[in-house]
């Protein structure tokens, strides 16, 4: 049966307050997990930092993904042989590369993808600014390249770096539609076409918020055409810490981050088991 995580990212629990107030990491851990996360994002940089992570996870019976940015293809080698010790759900790499050309990409992708497949770990490559997705048309010039290539969708950079007008118009839809027929995951967070993220407890974000809502309802419903039947996606709570998060004169945020990943996570879960209960009932019904 087809399931759903939804992790917590580690960066979003970096509160970076004016009084340098932080939690400490066990703390973070502690409360991602009685909070109900299913797991985390863990950066797989530090070797001794992610084998302490997914260590208390693993006590805990949850889940990760190792998150990378390599600017080589060789980088990843070390990031697969800490999966190949510690384990993760999935690779997910931001390409930490900024080429000209499609061309220019060939060599990283497959040479990436190959190292994974060697070493038997699925590969996500994350849509991300000031990286080698930063542009949406580039992308879409990519997966004409790699038709299989398989995305961790961060939507908000998309919607800013393109500035979509508000209503988005049917012609952006059928483009965003056609990277999230290529979304193995997904990354959490609303953005407006000026702001890379917005307080989606405030009233006035709900026309933005309600957009994230329609185009994850789109990814999730291609997913689950796509994959096996008893595959899993992941979605990670990605509300960034400033300068992503807005803040006042003050220096502190407007919301309370921490309160707003927790209405992510259970906005995600209502939507996974809305969809799972419809297509319950119409196979019912057929």
């Amino acid at each position: 049966m087809q399931k759903l995580l939804v992790y917590q990212s580690l960066w979003a629990m970096e509160r970076r307050r004016p009084d340098n107030l932080e939690w400490p990491l066990e703390e973070q851990l502690t409360m991602i997990r009685d909070a109900g996360f299913d797991g985390a994002g863990v950066r797989f940089i530090d070797f001794d930092f992610a084998r302490k992570v997914t260590g208390f996870l693993r006590e805990n019976a949850m889940t990760w993904q190792a998150q990378c940015y390599p600017r080589s293809v060789d980088d990843l080698k070390r990031v697969l042989d800490y999966v190949g010790e510690l384990g993760a759900e999935h690779v997910n790499l931001q390409p930490d590369v900024r080429p000209h050309s499609v061309e220019e990409c060939i060599p990283y992708l497959e040479g990436w993808r190959r190292l994974a497949a060697d070493a038997g770990v699925a590969l996500h490559i994350e849509t991300h600014r000031d990286r080698m997705t930063t542009d949406l048309f580039f992308l879409l010039r990519l997966l004409d390249c790699f038709p299989d290539l398989r995305l961790t969708g961060d939507l908000s950079h998309y919607l800013v770096g393109r500035e979509f007008w508000y209503p988005v118009s049917e012609d952006n839809h059928r483009l965003m539609q056609r990277v999230l027929d290529n979304c193995w995951g997904f990354h959490g967070r609303v953005a407006s076409r000026e702001q890379i993220q917005v307080q989606i407890s405030f009233p006035t974000m709900a026309h933005w918020v309600e957009l994230f809502m329609q185009w994850w309802e789109y990814g999730i419903r291609s997913w689950r055409r796509r994959a096996g039947p008893d595959a899993t996606l992941t979605f990670l709570c990605e509300l960034g810490p400033k300068e992503y998060a807005i803040t006042g004169a003050d220096g502190y945020e407007l919301s309370d981050r921490w309160q707003e990943s927790l209405l992510m996570k259970e906005m995600i879960r209502g939507l996974w088991n809305r969809i799972e209960a419809e297509e319950l009932a119409a196979a019912t019904r057929g």
